[in-house]
């Protein structure tokens, strides 16, 4: 395993398991089965529904909860709400999450973010985050708040390598989290002939290719996945490294092109979608 030192000094996993879009017993089969093939950074949010199902997994694994970096996201509904951080970590069973971001840039975020602080203040969030925050809003919160944030988390792969944000995050020694790693499941990625040469170099799959290209890129990872089979070859990243033309090979591949388009605007709508988080199994 190798680890990023973020800027209060507290070290993160560079790879891990997120469970988007995976149903709660889905995500605690799979959490379960990243813990135990060595797996130490999971995410999941308010919206994914299966926080509860991450909890058990958590439990199940027999994994001292001190050995896992576990990441959460507060949805826009409950920006508001003072008991918001205690109704995360209750639905997840536990005392303290390591890294909480606000979810989307929608709603009175700046509150979110307050409430996130008090909670950081308290140990109950040992660093705080932004989810697909644009880099205005990043900098009103290092201009305001008491404390910077630690990471942002926004899409990221060779196709949209995401260098300014990187180069301007630097600058306040804030982490960069990669969603779509792989580049949402496009073939063309994956199946681009520099991957494909260097994975029959390395005998490694593509998408091991790719991991590893992020994480000497100085990225965290978190690639979902509900085949036991990916999840410990996504993790299978750590035994070799690439050459620098190799990097610069992969980074040739920009292509200033995201998969997840949605403007400040559309993601104002995420402020009224609301969801019975507490009813998760």
């Amino acid at each position: 395993m190798e680890y990023m030192k973020m800027n209060n000094g507290l070290d993160i996993p560079v790879n891990g398991i997120g469970t988007f879009l995976l149903k709660p017993e889905e995500a605690e089969t799979a959490v379960l089965s990243a813990l135990q093939n060595g797996v130490r950074l999971i995410d999941t949010a308010n919206a994914y529904m299966n926080e509860k199902a991450v909890g058990r997994a958590i439990q199940k694994s027999g994994v001292d909860r001190k050995e896992i970096f576990l990441v959460s996201k507060l949805w826009p509904t409950v920006y508001e709400e003072e008991n918001a951080v205690e109704e995360t970590l209750k639905r997840l069973n536990t005392d303290y999450v390591d890294l909480l971001f606000l979810h989307q840039p929608a709603g009175n975020w700046k509150k979110g973010y307050s409430i996130i602080e008090k909670a950081y203040k308290e140990g109950k969030v040992k660093a705080i985050g932004l989810s697909n925050f644009p880099n205005e809003y990043i900098q009103e919160i290092i201009d305001t708040a008491e404390i910077i944030p630690q990471m942002v988390q926004v899409e990221a792969h060779p196709y949209y390598p995401q260098t300014d944000l990187k180069q301007y995050l630097s600058r306040y020694g804030i982490g960069l989290m990669a969603w779509y790693p792989l580049g949402h499941g496009d073939r063309s990625l994956m199946e681009e002939l520099i991957i494909c040469e260097m994975g029959k170099k390395y005998h490694k799959s593509n998408a091991q290719i790719l991991l590893r290209w992020h994480v000497q890129s100085g990225n965290v990872v978190i690639p979902g996945s509900k085949n036991p089979t990916h999840i410990r070859d996504n993790f299978d990243i750590f035994d070799f490294a690439l050459k620098e033309e190799e990097m610069q090979k992969i980074a040739a591949l920009d292509k200033n092109t995201r998969y997840y388009n949605a403007t400040v605007q559309d993601a104002q709508k995420y402020a009224t979608m609301y969801m019975d988080f507490n009813a998760q199994q």
